[in-house]
């Protein structure tokens, strides 16, 4: 599909890059053409110099065709502006603004544009590298009865076929990351070190399957 990206910093460029090698059509949105040198000779894309969220210039980026938009300049304000733009003038379906001031990330979740709270998320990240413990919830169902989770898994797990791990602790495992990047694991996938194993389980078990993951393997006469 057709996808208009406000900001070509880090993140844009990025993104834009991404998606375009996926197959899709791109257009990129920012008030200064120098920024359109981060695309680099490859990017074939449209190169859209204005601001995100005046229709004029949305429309020469093709947001009129777009199934996608991403605000991610370094402006709050023009990112939610943009979405809404993007979404309420112009009924693109799916929308995301990046915005750094948490709070106001989750006014806007209220109101219907999805956000990323770049510093919230950031944290969160590094608090997971520095204090690995527990379970970090990243999806719940609607009930809230279920989620997915990625849960610190304790080092003497490492070896050990997936299937094991899911019989001990009565969870699923969804995906690992590994090395970077996802991983789908079958029940004969073993678990290495470095791992990120990412799981879906009853919200109402999570105390106990903490504590599962941070024991280890139960003695078994194999594995």
């Amino acid at each position: 599909m057709h996808i208009v990206i406000m900001g070509c910093g880090r993140v844009g460029s990025a993104l834009a890059q991404t998606l375009e090698g996926q197959g899709h059509t791109v257009a990129v949105v920012d008030r200064d053409p120098t920024s359109f040198r981060r695309l680099g000779s490859s990017f074939n894309g449209r190169r859209v110099t204005g601001i995100g969220f005046d229709q004029d210039t949305l429309r020469e980026a093709g947001i009129e065709d777009a199934g996608a938009f991403a605000a991610v300049s370094s402006g709050d304000n023009s990112n939610i502006i943009a979405a809404r733009v993007a979404r309420e003038m112009f009924g693109v379906e799916n929308v995301a603004a990046r915005i750094y001031d948490p709070r106001r990330a989750e006014v806007y979740q209220r109101l219907g544009i999805p956000t990323v709270a770049t510093v919230r998320w950031t944290a969160d990240q590094m608090l997971r590298r520095l204090l690995p413990s527990g379970a970090e919830p990243l999806w719940r169902d609607p009930t809230g009865g279920v989620q997915l989770a990625e849960v610190h898994t304790s080092q003497a797990w490492v070896g050990h076929r997936i299937s094991r791990l899911q019989d001990q602790t009565g969870v699923r495992v969804a995906f690992l990351t590994r090395l970077g990047e996802a991983l789908l694991p079958s029940s004969q996938t073993v678990l290495q070190e470095g791992d990120l194993v990412h799981v879906m389980m009853r919200t109402d078990e999570i105390d106990r399957v903490e504590a599962a993951f941070a024991k280890g393997p139960e003695e078994e006469g194999g594995q």
